[in-house]
């Protein structure tokens, strides 16, 4: 049978997933016409890591009209047995046989400072409705979570034998670890990603300002490319007089791997997460990690980790504190890390998957 997945996300952080998906996928093998529906740009890409899959180009773009009408139309001309969505955006109205991948529902609750208010309020008004929508149209829903399949099934009200939880994994980083030379020698902190208010880095910023009258020569590094949201951040360590507050800019794999090897402790503080990678790559690369207890985070660390409040900014503080003054801790978080990445593995999140399509299949031809 002819299966197309979507992957216009391919090459993005989101699309991650996408490709590893693909990439695993391949490598497994299937009985059936796999056709990859990509943008033109990660052609080269998506052919060298599942050459014998069909590559359809789109010029599509997620959240669009022409999503909607143009997308919808390319893939019913494709006459697919089945579609999978990787992710919640989708033409609403294609009636072929679907599933789709819900990663979380945090865009749901939480806003973006750095958008228009009202803009952003009706964008997530429409994005609610696609989740109800994809939730109920799709014959699977894929979640990398038990956490976001609870959370699914109480919010869309579906079944919950409808969705299939498929972990996912981390990949160490290949590139020789290159020194962040201002750092070299220096004791510090760090947190990787994006700055948005369910990262909920304005409390981590306030945690390390508690720190400081007890360490003075912390660091707190914060890397990702600097955007509106990061420059608010920015912004607020210049007026409160906050030292040692490192915001990096993008920074290349090589560099990121030497801060994650060489930083006393990787931070995590987020609200709200559907898997929560950063935490997961910190422990490939030897980093003892500090990490929220929200949501899905103590299911995917399990008791690798040192849990904080995060909505406890003197908590938080203390915890970090905890791991940065025991070396003895830090060892231990150490070890436990390496243990618990290697529960994860792509290629069984792809042997889950390709379990999900064969039902769907199964049902069909029934």
């Amino acid at each position: 049978m002819k299966i197309v997945i979507d992957a216009r996300e391919s090459g993005t952080s989101t699309g991650r997933y996408t490709d590893k998906m693909i990439e695993h996928m391949h490598q497994l093998g299937t009985k059936h016409e796999v056709v990859l529906l990509a943008k033109a740009h990660r052609r080269k890409y998506l052919r060298e890591i599942a050459p014998s899959f069909q590559l359809v180009i789109t010029p599509f773009r997620e959240f669009s009209f022409g999503e909607q009408v143009g997308f919808k139309k390319q893939i019913e001309g494709l006459r697919a047995d089945l579609v999978h969505f990787p992710m919640v955006q989708q033409p609403v109205r294609y009636r072929g046989r679907v599933v789709t991948t819900m990663q979380d529902l945090t865009t749901i609750r939480f806003r973006n400072p750095a958008k228009n208010p009202m803009v952003y309020w009706i964008k997530q008004q429409i994005y609610k409705w696609v989740n109800q929508r994809a939730a109920h149209k799709s014959v699977a829903i894929i979640t990398p979570t038990q956490f976001v399949k609870d959370d699914i099934v109480a919010y869309t009200h579906i079944k919950p034998e409808k969705v299939t939880v498929t972990l996912e994994s981390a990949d160490p980083i290949i590139d020789k670890p290159e020194p962040v030379l201002d750092l070299a020698g220096q004791q510090y902190i760090m947190y990787t990603g994006r700055p948005t208010p369910h990262k909920n880095l304005g409390r981590l910023i306030e945690a390390f300002a508690l720190m400081q009258s007890t360490r003075p020569e912390l660091h707190l590094v914060l890397v990702g490319k600097k955007d509106a949201n990061y420059q608010r951040h920015e912004a607020k360590v210049k007026s409160s007089h906050i030292p040692n507050v490192i915001f990096t800019d993008f920074v290349p794999d090589a560099q990121l791997r030497w801060l994650y090897e060489h930083c006393t402790a990787y931070v995590f503080p987020s609200l709200s997460e559907g898997f929560g990678l950063p935490g997961l790559e910190a422990q490939i690369h030897g980093a003892p990690v500090v990490s929220s207890n929200a949501t899905c985070l103590p299911e995917v660390y399990g008791d690798s980790v040192a849990y904080f409040d995060p909505l406890s900014i003197e908590d938080m503080a203390a915890k970090i504190g905890e791991v940065v003054d025991d070396p003895i801790i830090r060892d231990d978080l150490k070890e436990k890390g390496k243990q618990n990445v290697a529960k994860y593995s792509w290629t069984h999140m792809a042997e889950q998957t390709l379990a999900v399509y064969e039902k769907a299949l199964a049902n069909r031809r029934a």
